[in-house]
């Protein structure tokens, strides 16, 4: 059988002198594919809020590099070690509060605040450690992407067609994606998955995103409006839905994209297996159920006016939540890069993310410099 690899897009670089990132603008997309350099904290925030990048691991991999580069900036200065280290605190606290919702923020600056707070010598030590850091983190979605992929590739037989919510692909990540990771490693080996793709309102993530980076690798999608997915259910059912996730409880409740649990209801209803596909960073085991998550609301005008004209009335109230919570009963199973795990989820996660910390441990400790 012949493979294939694809080639996917680049959704983060290091800018010139690593004093700056170079991201993919997803807001333009799919009518331009340009770069958007970020220099400042400014920047970086506003990236993120602003969704020029999205998806909870590209959102984590941003923030991460975003803060060495700052680092990076400040010592090229000349300015002191202890001075780096006041900047720090700042830029992390602001990178931290650009979206509440998505855990992989708030545990990429963790894990560049402890690398910080091991490291010694003056400012320009410091930012290398922290972009030695970064590098690692991002290597390492690379790395869990893939593993996903081949995880959950086991779902697919062959000729299988997968509904899929909002974009948790190589968009959304630094590798091959979550939720499509498993598409991508079956078209590889030549097995044909068809892709149901949810267009995702109100910003479309769905139609722009998912559909432009299935297209571009020549894997068959359909898009469909939200509200037009119970009657696919009704007529031709999908074989699994496959949908990657912003947060994770500990007992298996899903945050993921607005539309996500509806989605999961009409799964359920017609008897398709549901599953939700993240790294084990995805995974907060101090949040102990879906209702403790923060759902972020986004500015009406995503809903009045979307990508133009007026839609509503701008005296009627908008309701625009950017994330649902799906509870854990109606998960089939939760993949991550340790496995697929099951019910309960308590037990399963748990385990998933003790496991994954001892490996990456012990990663450490193998590269650390002597």
């Amino acid at each position: 059988m012949n493979e294939r690899k694809f080639s996917v897009p680049e959704t983060i670089r290091w800018g010139p002198g690593g004093l700056s990132a170079l991201i993919l603008d997803q807001t333009l997309l799919p009518g331009l594919h340009e770069e958007k350099e970020l220099s400042t904290l400014d920047d970086f925030i506003e990236a993120i809020v602003s969704l020029r990048v999205r998806g909870a691991p590209l959102i984590g991999i941003t923030a991460a590099i975003g803060l060495a580069a700052l680092a990076r900036q400040s010592a090229a200065e000349g300015i002191s070690a202890d001075r780096l280290r006041e900047r720090f605190a700042g830029w992390a606290e602001g990178l931290a509060n650009a979206r509440p919702t998505a855990v992989n923020l708030v545990w990429a600056v963790r894990r560049l605040r402890a690398r910080l707070e091991a490291a010694t010598g003056d400012a320009g030590a410091l930012a290398a450690a922290l972009a030695a850091e970064a590098d690692a983190i991002h290597e390492e979605d690379r790395r869990m992407c893939r593993a996903i992929g081949e995880r959950a590739a086991a779902l697919l037989a062959g000729g299988e067609s997968v509904i899929t919510h909002c974009n948790a692909g190589s968009l959304a990540t630094g590798g091959i994606g979550t939720a499509l990771a498993p598409v991508y490693v079956a078209a590889e080996t030549g097995r044909r998955v068809r892709v149901y793709a949810d267009e995702t309102r109100p910003l479309l993530q769905g139609s722009r995103l998912t559909a432009w980076e299935l297209s571009r690798a020549g894997i068959e999608v359909t898009v469909l409006a939200d509200n037009m997915a119970g009657s696919l259910f009704a007529s031709d059912p999908p074989d699994i839905a496959f949908v990657g996730s912003d947060r994770i409880a500990a007992n298996g409740d899903v945050a993921n994209k607005i539309g996500t649990y509806p989605l999961a209801v009409l799964a359920h209803r017609h008897g398709v297996p549901f599953y939700v596909l993240a790294p084990t960073s995805t995974v907060d085991l101090g949040t102990r159920t879906g209702a403790e998550i923060p759902i972020e609301h986004r500015d009406p005008d995503e809903v009045r006016r979307g990508f133009g004209p007026l839609l509503a009335p701008e005296e009627a109230g908008v309701y625009s939540p950017a994330f649902d919570i799906t509870p854990h009963e109606l998960v089939a199973g939760i993949v991550t890069e340790r496995g697929i795990h099951r019910p309960p989820y308590t037990d399963s996660l748990a385990a998933a993310v003790r496991a994954a910390e001892v490996e990456r441990r012990h990663r450490e400790r193998r590269h650390r410099p002597t």
